[in-house]
């Protein structure tokens, strides 16, 4: 993606920054302070110098989703291990897709019916990369029941099945 395409992207979204228009205070705090937190982290330093910007954007998102969520067990199927690690020491990480995962990591071309999380587990979080090349997945994930907040952020989709909460989604400008 080029220049002119990011910026193309940012200026149909522009009504969607810092969390405006989410009326929900966890929500909101979500936004402002793990998908649009601008402040240096301790691991950045050391994280993607040889990245292309989007790569280095998305990892340090999911390096920040993984600090944020503090998970057990995560299935990583991107290729983000270092910044998943930096994120959460403590995780066991897999490069395969595991349906009691806490958080998991996949490509905008998998297939939707093989990402079935575990309900039992309590809340989990799905992440779906290339939504905008694969808007059928990221559609079916939305339709799903036990999906109940979801994040459209253009470069990927983050899902949480959480049966605790009321559905919900949101377009935010990442």
């Amino acid at each position: 993606m080029n220049r002119l395409q990011q910026a193309s992207v940012w200026l149909r979204r522009i009504g969607h920054c810092q969390g405006f228009g989410i009326q929900s205070p966890s929500d909101y705090r979500f936004v402002r302070y793990v998908v649009n937190e601008h402040w240096p982290y301790y691991a950045y330093a050391e994280l993607g110098k040889d990245d292309d910007w989007l790569r280095q954007k998305l990892g340090r998102l999911y390096f920040r989703l993984a600090n944020f969520l503090q998970p057990a067990l995560i299935s990583d199927m991107l290729g983000y291990q270092d910044y998943l690690k930096a994120g959460c020491h403590k995780a066991t990480i897999q490069t395969q897709y595991s349906n009691n995962a806490n958080l998991t990591l996949a490509p905008g071309d998998t297939n939707a019916s093989e990402l079935q999380p575990d309900n039992d587990n309590g809340c989990q979080v799905l992440v779906i990369q290339d939504i905008w090349n694969h808007p059928t997945i990221w559609k079916k994930i939305l339709a799903d029941s036990r999906a109940t907040i979801t994040y459209d952020l253009y470069y990927c989709g983050i899902a949480f099945f959480n049966p605790e909460r009321n559905k919900q989604h949101y377009i935010v400008n990442f």
